[in-house]
């Protein structure tokens, strides 16, 4: 079983860093997907986590709907498929206890790598659509609340400057501060 990995929070300067191209598919890759899908499963809540939401840089992440689909993609590249768009709440890891509709597109395809370096390609709508737009958001250092406006953004940043957790860079998911409930 893979060790969990404290989730990077809102305010880290790593969640607005573009990450980096993997180049070495290696057993170092294979550590950090395997402790990514158990810190994602470890939230009980999360469908996907991008890598510097556990403070590394690499472009990866990794998804499960808890419905069989689940996966990861290296180097991953996302494109919409259709002009239909959907404008459902979202959420995110990084940002826990918060959430807005968010608008994405309705479908889309991710295109990337798997840790052998071999070829892969997810198509989702809806949820699964979501999720793939909001990790390679993260992976170019943008978070879901940089597609509202400025006025909406200043809101939700006051509201999590006061939520228990602010102020640390990073905290187990599994704890509960992480999920603002006072420390016993």
């Amino acid at each position: 079983m893979s060790d969990v990995l404290p989730i990077t929070l809102y305010g880290n300067p790593i969640l607005r860093q573009r990450c980096r191209e993997v180049v070495d598919f290696d057993a170092g890759l294979h550590e950090l997907i395997d402790a990514m899908g158990a810190t994602l499963a470890a939230t009980d809540h999360g469908v996907g986590l991008a890598a510097n939401q556990v403070g590394r840089s690499e472009r990866v992440f990794v998804f499960d709907f808890g419905d069989g689909r689940a996966g990861h993609v290296v180097n991953p590249v996302v494109s919409p498929v259709g002009s239909e768009l959907q404008d459902g709440h979202e959420a995110c890891l990084s940002l826990p206890g918060f959430g807005l509709p968010t608008g994405r597109a309705e479908r889309c395809v991710v295109r990337g790598l798997t840790r052998e370096a071999v070829g892969v390609a997810y198509e989702g709508e809806g949820l699964a659509a979501r999720c793939f737009q909001h990790e390679v958001d993260h992976l170019n250092g943008l978070l879901y609340i940089d597609r509202h406006p400025a006025g909406v953004r200043r809101r939700l940043e006051a509201e999590a400057r006061a939520a228990p957790w602010f102020g640390c860079s990073a905290l187990d998911p599994r704890s509960p501060g992480y999920l603002g409930t006072a420390e016993p």
